[in-house]
């Protein structure tokens, strides 16, 4: 017997839970032929006030986890992406990727995933130094984690964006609040179930559907941000994030040129790392045995 379709809620992801908005708003995603794809919630800004919480709350533990195991939790989510690479290929042909594009799209994504994974041990040795000074004294820096990000994910690369900016976070310790693609934003709810069955701690990625003309000017503004991320090409809404920024001293990146193409660094994982640096005496030890 023939039957309908179970049709697929997309909701959004807060806190390790699939909440629907609480304005009760929705949108609908068309796909190249202007056929409905589906139903997508509209993040609204108390959403994103919400999403805030458990991102702090998550944040502290994850960032005194070993970087070993942040490392391993990263390679988990390869994994776990691994497994469903056919529902995101097909997932992106919905939204008009050709079939090479889409496996294309799905491929780069594991690769960063795995990339940040084998940085996330290691870019502490690069980064951190002892330093000379003309004194008694060690003096050394290394870095910490920022602490909450929030960051609106590129266009054209909506799971590869995605991906990127969650490795990056993630392995330097801070947690993310990302805003989807809007062109796809699908895509990106089906990879919050990735993470919500790997090994990442619920609140640590959040993930909001919805426009940038809504949203971003509160990203900016919120007192309990410590860095927001513009990975899109419009300059106004990158220069009104970056004006709103600087009035409460938040640290602000625009990383539009990962727009179309992403390249791998370790210097982005260390435009988010504060550099703390520590002071300690040494005690000289005279000719006769005794420090002085």
């Amino acid at each position: 017997m023939s039957r309908l379709e179970v049709a697929k809620t997309y909701k959004l992801y807060i806190g390790g839970k699939f909440p629907r908005t609480e304005s009760g708003r929705t949108y609908q995603l068309k796909g190249p032929k202007g056929e409905n794809i589906a139903n997508l919630c509209q993040a609204s800004r108390k959403d994103f006030r919400e999403s805030v919480i458990p991102a702090r709350k998550a944040q502290a533990s994850w960032a005194s986890k070993t970087a070993y195991n942040r490392s391993q939790v990263l390679y988990r989510l390869a994994e776990m992406l691994e497994g469903r690479k056919a529902q995101f290929v097909d997932e992106l042909k919905q939204s008009g990727f050709s079939l090479l594009e889409a496996k294309k799209e799905v491929e780069d994504s594991l690769e960063c995933l795995v990339h940040y994974a084998g940085w996330a041990d290691k870019y502490q040795q690069i980064f951190s130094s002892v330093n000379p000074v003309a004194s008694s004294h060690f003096n050394f820096s290394v870095c910490e984690p920022s602490g909450v990000v929030v960051a609106t994910a590129p266009l054209s690369n909506p799971l590869h964006g995605l991906c990127f900016l969650v490795s990056v976070c993630l392995a330097g310790g801070n947690s993310l609040i990302v805003l989807a693609s809007e062109k796809t934003p699908h895509v990106a709810i089906s990879f919050a179930e990735v993470v919500h069955t790997s090994d990442v701690p619920g609140g640590l990625v959040n993930i909001l559907t919805g426009f940038e003309d809504e949203l971003v000017e509160h990203f900016a503004s919120h007192m309990d941000v410590n860095a927001v991320i513009y990975a899109r090409n419009n300059s106004k809404v990158s220069q009104k994030m970056e004006l709103a920024s600087a009035d409460n001293m938040k640290r602000y990146f625009n990383w539009s040129d990962l727009e179309g193409k992403i390249k791998y660094s370790p210097y982005f994982i260390r435009d988010l790392q504060e550099v703390k640096t520590t002071w300690h005496p040494i005690e000289r030890i005279s000719s006769s045995g005794s420090g002085y």
